[in-house]
């Protein structure tokens, strides 16, 4: 079991591609706070994913095979995307698109962070694309916070009294429910 808890990986992906990002600032600030034996990955390249075509989904470009592989090497995933629209943002839509066609994210445990309380138009979008997907969304991993009014970065996010704990024991909550869906598909 010692050995197990040492082997969570965790993709963190963003839905947004601004430079200051509170979904990024919230991802970034869940990586600082990881528990012991969890480890997590900012994804930084949604911005140089192509438009999804499924004429190329045989012959992906090199960056969409990247993508797809860190998918499919994370135990879980954790999305954070502002709300464009009443829906997800584009760039996040055409990621998952690239990875409808394949395995490397059929039956991923998902948390889904929320950096303000006023998207949830985005999360229930983004909660029927995953679990059209087979996305298996942790509930108790999923989180909603207010950080744009508060315009705090990871670090500030990492220490703050209130929202620390809350993304700790989120994170705790995912990894837990991780080891118990990698023991019941092993048993």
């Amino acid at each position: 079991m010692q050995n197990q808890r040492l082997n969570v990986r965790l993709l963190a992906i963003s839905g947004s591609l601004r430079a200051v990002s509170s979904n990024t600032s919230l991802l970034r600030a869940a990586a600082l706070l990881a528990p012991d034996g969890v480890k997590i990955h900012v994804y930084e390249g949604l911005g140089e994913l192509p438009h999804f075509n499924p004429d190329l989904e045989d012959v992906a470009p090199a960056v969409v095979k990247d993508f797809s592989a860190q998918v499919g090497a994370a135990d879980g995933i954790i999305f954070s995307t502002p709300e464009y629209a009443h829906g997800v943002p584009g760039v996040l839509k055409n990621a998952l698109d690239w990875l409808v066609g394949g395995s490397d994210f059929s039956n991923k445990p998902v948390a889904l962070f929320n950096a303000s309380p006023r998207s949830t138009y985005a999360v229930a979008s983004l909660t029927e694309i995953l679990t059209i997907m087979s996305g298996r969304i942790v509930p108790e991993a999923s989180v909603t916070v207010t950080l744009r009014e508060k315009l705090l970065n990871e670090v500030d996010i990492a220490t703050h009294l209130e929202l620390a704990p809350m993304l700790r024991a989120a994170l705790e909550a995912f990894a837990g429910a991780i080891r118990r869906y990698q023991e019941q598909d092993a048993g």
